[in-house]
């Protein structure tokens, strides 16, 4: 296909993701004047606070954005998911997505689509246009459709998917460098396909912030420098960036900019699984194991993966289940319901849980029966993981930021947004609803408008 063709008029929307980025950082960043062009932005439209889903996580939350509804639905429930008939994970992507995106319902209404670095587009899908994959791609060659433009993306901007977290956690100092380049890159191939190929919608997701938010969130918070201002620095680019795109699409299409969770100070890694072996719900088959695929099944009543998610060890459903389905199965689960609601921090005594939700509050829909039975809500810097080989019950390591369920964030420029109690589900059928395509009866969410 051409990827150099004219700019087409009609009726547009460009949007903006930016990882992780909350509300109250936006609002705050504004009043202290280091983002004057998103201040702009704030007279010309719609800012409002907006929950995340049910677990707290990227590839979960922008699932349920490109679909418009809940994992039950779409079937990505975590970062990691079991596989069927084992006690294995793996890494969910598009090919264990059971919806229609936002993109290919407006393809299959002629709409012509750029999709750039959304989570959970790898593999990428055909669609009515381009797709660069997120960052769980293996390299640029893979991430694309067409096939072609991922080698086009390398060699005219050196396209980067993501930083090397893994660099970041052992050398603190690389995290600004690093973010730094993957973003202007990023930029810079959004820059270059906007106005060379044609589209109706335009998407791009800047993991970059998340990354930014998981090392540095702590002494951003303290004031600590160098990283408080590096941190803000960065934001200052972002700013300008939005600025030069709202100037660059005035009157040409409508610009939303979201994110996907919140974000505060990490006090305590929560390890889930390390309390279901003391409690006795869980039992593993050598002192050393490496994941939950080493569970000692037939000893076991539950299980953990993260963030938060716990597992009945059903017969019928796991491999070598120990609970009977129907009023043992409730039974563990309101006994596990009942224990956690009490969890505390050893160390200060705080209640560590804001709530814990069954199933049953948030699920619906042809995947129903393998959504976690479990899910824990964390109060502000309980940072729930389903780590296995841990000796204690919390820990902090080098990530000092983590997700939370409220604090993210809609900006629809030219708009009033209506509601109040807005989530992340609801943004696909206001786009639909901007661009006059009908929303699709199964959608969860609701045009906002």
């Amino acid at each position: 296909m051409g990827l150099f063709s004219r700019f087409k008029k009609g009726n547009k929307v460009v949007v903006i993701g930016l990882d992780g980025t909350p509300h109250s950082l936006i609002t705050r960043f504004v009043e202290e004047g280091f983002m004057p062009n998103f201040e702009e932005l704030l007279r010309q439209g719609s800012f409002r606070p907006l929950f995340s889903v049910l677990p707290t996580v990227s590839c979960v939350a922008w699932s349920s954005f490109m679909t418009g509804k809940n994992p039950a639905k779409h079937n990505i429930f975590g970062f990691l998911d079991r596989s069927a008939g084992s006690y294995h994970p793996y890494v969910p992507n598009a090919n264990n997505m059971t919806s229609s995106t936002l993109w290919d319902i407006l393809g299959d209404a002629g709409r012509r689509v750029v999709v750039m670095g959304v989570p959970v587009t790898y593999p990428p899908r055909k669609v009515n246009g381009i797709l660069v994959s997120g960052f769980l791609a293996p390299n640029i060659e893979k991430a694309t459709y067409p096939a072609e433009l991922g080698q086009e993306l390398k060699a005219r901007h050196d396209y980067r998917l993501d930083i090397d977290p893994w660099k970041a956690r052992q050398e603190i100092d690389s995290v600004i460098p690093q973010v730094g380049d993957v973003f202007r890159k990023r930029r810079d191939a959004l820059r270059a396909l906007m106005k060379e190929v044609e589209w109706d919608f335009f998407m791009t997701h800047f993991m970059e912030t998340d990354r930014l938010h998981h090392f540095l969130w702590e002494p951003m918070e303290e004031n600590r420098d160098p990283y408080c201002s590096q941190f803000k620095e960065f934001y200052r680019e972002v700013d300008d960036f939005l600025g030069e795109l709202s100037r660059e699409l005035e009157g040409k299409a409508t610009l939303i900019i979201l994110s996907d969770h919140g974000f505060c100070t990490l006090k305590e890694e929560v390890y889930v699984n390390r309390w279901l072996v003391d409690k006795g719900y869980l039992r593993f088959r050598s002192d050393d194991p490496k994941g939950i695929q080493d569970i000692d099944a037939e000893n076991s009543r539950a299980y953990s993966l993260d963030p938060g998610r716990i597992y009945i060890n059903l017969k019928g459903r796991e491999p070598a289940g120990t609970v009977d389905p129907g009023s043992e199965y409730r039974r563990i689960r309101d006994e596990l319901v009942r224990e956690l609601a009490s969890l505390r921090d050893p160390e200060t005594g705080e209640e560590m849980l804001e709530s814990v939700k069954t199933r049953d509050d948030l699920y619906s829909g042809p995947n129903f029966e393998i959504a976690p039975d479990i899910v824990m809500v964390p109060k502000r810097g309980y940072d729930l993981k389903g780590s296995v080989n841990k000796d204690t019950l919390t820990d902090k390591g080098p990530i000092v930021g983590m997700h939370t369920l409220d604090d993210a964030m809609l900006y629809i420029q030219d708009q009033e947004i209506r509601r109040s109690d807005i989530g992340i589900i609801d943004v696909a059928p206001t786009i639909l609803h901007l661009m006059g395509c009908p929303v699709p009866a199964d959608m969860d969410g609701r045009n906002l408008l």
